[in-house]
């Protein structure tokens, strides 16, 4: 979360356990807030909701979403994971989900008056299973909203989550811990120490200058390799299943997982750098 906090360039943040439920503002299964927003001129409250991940518990999410529904004065999205599919064609492969669940949460959808935002990009959002006999691929994540909400933003979809360029200032060297996961880096450095002259502060001046120099060309090709595995991603699944393209599935994934991890660690760095830099300087905003 804290990740998350320094992308978006927030200068605060909460983050909530992942056991038990209350209502208000939030709790382990939503967190509620409202938006002032100044481009439209108008106050819109936004949900990010997580229903049980147990069926015995389901229930109470729909109850949770329904009084939630009861402070619904102003216009209302509600994004998350509900863990729960509103119809059968929304799952593909094992057991039928039961008609029951699913008029249970179509109902409380309907009780709150909120509408299915559609989707942009892969239908299903959860899958399990390598191959074809046990694959099962379901949407469980979405978003709703009020009619007044869709008629504020009549073509909202929701937006893809971009990459960011990670260009260092050459005149500011940080070394970046990402690089440790190339698998050419070491020898890299290798080479670029040998090549350097002089004496071993000019030859750290030079490492340095070379490293951001393959560290600006690298974050091209990274981003060029992440557009590629995702739209390699979206052919495969777009294919009838069969064990050869759940592999290459496997295969794509693993590809964009290393690309995800990168990612991690530069943040996770940041992270670091940025407690050590404002220590506890929020902690008035969590009492």
């Amino acid at each position: 979360m804290e990740m998350v906090r320094l992308k978006c360039g927030f200068e605060n943040g909460i983050d909530i356990g992942s056991m038990g439920s209350r209502g208000g503002f939030f709790s382990s299964y939503h967190i509620d807030v409202e938006v002032h927003d100044i481009v439209c001129e108008v106050k819109w409250r936004l949900t990010g909701f997580y229903g049980n991940p147990d069926k015995r518990g389901r229930s109470a999410s729909w109850n949770l979403l329904r009084q939630l529904s009861n402070n619904n004065s102003i216009l209302w999205v509600v994004l998350g994971d509900f863990n729960e599919i509103a119809n059968s064609f929304e799952k593909k492969g094992g057991c039928h989900c039961s008609e029951r669940q699913m008029l249970a949460f179509r109902s409380a959808l309907e009780e709150c008056n909120l509408t299915d935002l559609g989707y942009r990009g892969r239908w299903f959002t959860w899958e399990r299973g390598r191959v074809s006999s046990t694959n099962i691929r379901e949407r469980l994540d979405r978003g709703v909203a009020t009619l007044s909400w869709l008629e504020l933003f009549p073509r909202f979809q929701t937006p893809r989550a971009e990459r960011i360029d990670y260009t260092n200032n050459l005149n500011n060297f940080r070394f970046e811990a990402k690089w440790c996961l190339e698998s050419s880096f070491e020898e890299l450095v290798r080479g670029w120490w040998v090549e350097s002259v002089g004496s071993i502060p000019n030859k750290l001046e030079i490492l340095g200058h070379k490293m951001q120099v393959w560290s600006k060309s690298r974050n091209m090709d990274e981003k060029r390799k992440w557009v590629c595995l995702e739209e390699r991603l979206n052919y495969l699944y777009k294919q009838d299943i069969s064990d050869d393209i759940l592999a290459k599935i496997v295969e794509v994934q693993l590809g964009l997982n290393l690309e995800a991890d990168k990612e991690e660690l530069f943040w996770e760095q940041r992270a670091r750098v940025n407690w050590l830099k404002n220590g506890d300087r929020n902690t008035s905003f969590f009492s």
